[in-house]
């Protein structure tokens, strides 16, 4: 059957962990809909993953709609096939409307109010329609990367999967967000001689006093906290995320320890010229305000612990174990040994198949906790969205119940069950 002509209370486009969370939402109320995924169930993190991946945050973060994670290891951190069976597992338990290969190109509101969108299987029509597709959509790659030598492998962090894929020889990481730093991080650990341009991503302790600072900012509300109660509000949605990792069991990652075990930094890369990179001369400064972020974070945990009275084991603070003697401002490839560059300089958004007058001039969505100003158009899975877990499987089922109450209350919509249309449903993934 093809997919034009149909007409749906409720179109969810994306079937990562914020489809398949909103899915749930609205079964659970009885709302008729369809959740239509270009690809299939899990495919970013099947796909955009490198090999030695896992969770940053731990294991019992994972609370999607009815279904917290249940293993043995609630204080680990998933590694990537892990994820996958923790999302195919939801899959099954939501057991969702859902058709995968099918990719929405275009969505617009007619004068009526009903939404109308053109797919790779033809035309539907809704009344509300959520777009759950995340965040991070198009790699960044700077325009200086056009003039680096052909024979430099070039790779984006998506792309990346091990060491093994790259030429033999010295790589090149630009960018120390969470994925550049851990990707610099595996080459590194692989016996790789690897030169990182450092980025403004802050970072975090993986332990303090005892406990990991993740289960710290969680008792002290700084995951509940809504992004109009933040103090930097709407500002923190474009904040780099801190550099930690969950690997081996956790621990911080310290560039300055991989500095004195032989990695090479350096300051912002600002420019390519005649082979030579040019970067500011910015490096310590950068080492140092990604330290006294992770301090401010423990002084909050230090007045949190007087405040409260719990009972924690005291720890020394942080100590510097490197410091840049000069800052390298210039670096000839030919005579680098660098055979390869791994861009971790994050991704931006494109929602220009979205052609509904919801943007900002940047082209971000302008909502309020997923509710953009057209009636029945939402948001989900956004970094930030209301809270700091809303792009993560932490906070995401927490916005999905809070639209798909906005959903039931809107006027005329009616649920027909759970499965809603089930011959529909089959027709479509027919």
């Amino acid at each position: 059957m093809e997919l034009s002509g149909g007409h749906w209370p409720v179109v969810v486009v994306g079937g990562g962990q914020a489809g398949l969370s909103m899915s749930r939402c609205l079964g659970r109320r009885g709302i008729d809909h369809v959740v239509l995924e270009r690809s299939e169930v899990a495919h970013s993190w099947k796909t955009y993953r490198w090999d030695t991946f896992c969770l940053v945050t731990p294991n019992w973060q994972c609370q999607l709609p009815d279904f917290p994670y249940a293993g043995d290891d609630p204080h680990g951190f998933m590694v990537r096939d892990q994820i996958v069976d923790y999302l195919e597992a939801y899959r099954a338990f939501v057991d969702p409307p859902i058709v995968e290969g099918v990719e929405v190109t275009r969505v617009t509101r007619d004068e009526r109010g009903t939404y109308r969108l053109a797919t790779s299987r033809g035309e539907l029509t809704a009344d509300q329609v959520v777009v759950a597709t995340g965040g991070y959509h198009t790699p960044i790659t700077p325009p200086l990367s056009q003039a680096l030598p052909e024979e430099i492998t070039q790779v984006q962090s998506q792309d990346y999967r091990s060491g093994a894929q790259l030429p033999p020889g010295e790589v090149l990481v630009v960018g120390s967000g969470q994925s550049g730093a851990q990707i610099a991080e595996d080459l590194h650990l692989e016996g790789r001689k690897v030169h990182l341009v450092v980025g403004d991503a802050p970072r975090v302790a993986r332990f303090y006093r005892g406990r990991d600072v993740t289960d710290w900012l969680a008792e002290m509300g700084y995951y509940d906290m809504p992004v109009t109660e933040h103090p930097r509000r709407e500002a923190v949605r474009a904040q780099a995320n801190h550099y930690v990792t969950g690997r081996d069991g956790g621990r911080d990652i310290d560039l300055r320890a991989h500095a004195a075990a032989g990695m090479s930094l350096y300051g912002l890369l600002t420019d390519h010229r005649d082979g030579v990179l040019h970067f500011k001369p910015d490096l310590t400064e950068r080492l140092d305000h990604a330290d006294e972020v992770s301090e401010s974070i423990k002084d909050t945990i230090d007045a949190y612990i007087a405040r409260s009275g719990v009972d924690a084991p005291v720890e020394e603070r942080y100590t510097p174990v490197w410091r840049p003697d000069g800052e390298t401002l210039e670096l000839r490839l030919a005579d680098s040994g660098i055979t390869a560059v791994v861009w971790c300089i994050g991704f931006r958004q494109d929602f220009r198949w979205v052609d509904v007058p919801v943007f900002t001039g940047r082209g971000a969505p302008a909502h309020s906790r997923g509710v953009t100003s057209s009636p029945g158009l939402y948001f989900l899975g956004l970094p930030w969205l209301w809270t700091w877990g809303s792009g993560r499987f932490s906070g995401v089922g927490r916005d999905a119940e809070y639209l798909a109450e906005r959903i039931r209350s809107q006027r005329g919509l009616t649920g027909t069950g759970p499965r809603g249309d089930v011959c529909n449903v089959l027709a479509l993934g027919s």
